[in-house]
């Protein structure tokens, strides 16, 4: 039976509450551009609007002016839900998040140290989960985050390790480099 192949994520829907509010968050906090808006072609009383995570894709939110925040879910480990969205940061930019969340007054979970990457999470207006997430290294030119974590898995699975360790990356690059052809015998 063929598979429908995905080829990456097309954008992401969140329902959102107030327009201003909105657009406060996800450009004036998070940096991601309002590119664009139109009426929510299911429900007429929704507007629809577009930003851009980074990458050219799209986190796009339904606003209504009458739905109010209802804060956090009590419980995020509920099957089906979805527990957070993670959106790329610079290495720079990462090592500004905490401080700049603080000066907002927004509380937020410390750098999380996740061995291959850092991370911090905070809660959106409206109790979202949301991740700013770090890569630990860049993948050698030609490959990607995915293929150098598929190898340092395996290597991290054959030397008896408990998680992705910076040991694991630079061997898996190592690894990924030593498939290039090269004329010399080394």
């Amino acid at each position: 039976m063929p598979k429908l192949q995905t080829q990456g994520v097309h954008h992401i829907t969140i329902v959102g509450a107030k327009r201003e509010a909105t657009i406060d968050f996800w450009e004036g906090m998070l940096g991601m551009p309002f590119v664009f808006e139109q009426p929510n072609l299911d429900n007429a009383a929704e507007s629809h609007l577009y930003f851009d995570p980074g990458d050219g894709r799209l986190v796009t939110v339904f606003t209504h002016e009458e739905r109010e925040p209802v804060g956090p879910p009590e419980d995020d480990k509920v099957a089906g839900r979805v527990h957070h969205l993670a959106f790329a940061v610079s290495k720079a930019t990462f090592d500004q998040v905490a401080g700049r969340l603080d000066a907002r007054g927004i509380r937020h979970s410390g750098v999380k140290d996740r061995g291959f990457m850092d991370s911090i999470y905070f809660h959106d207006p409206l109790g979202l989960l949301v991740e700013l997430a770090a890569y630990r290294f860049e993948p050698p030119q030609g490959c990607t985050h995915a293929d150098v974590l598929f190898e340092a898995h395996r290597l991290r699975v054959e030397r008896g390790d408990a998680n992705i360790e910076p040991v694991h990356l630079a061997d898996a690059i190592e690894l990924l480099v030593s498939r290039r052809p090269t004329l010399s015998d080394r």
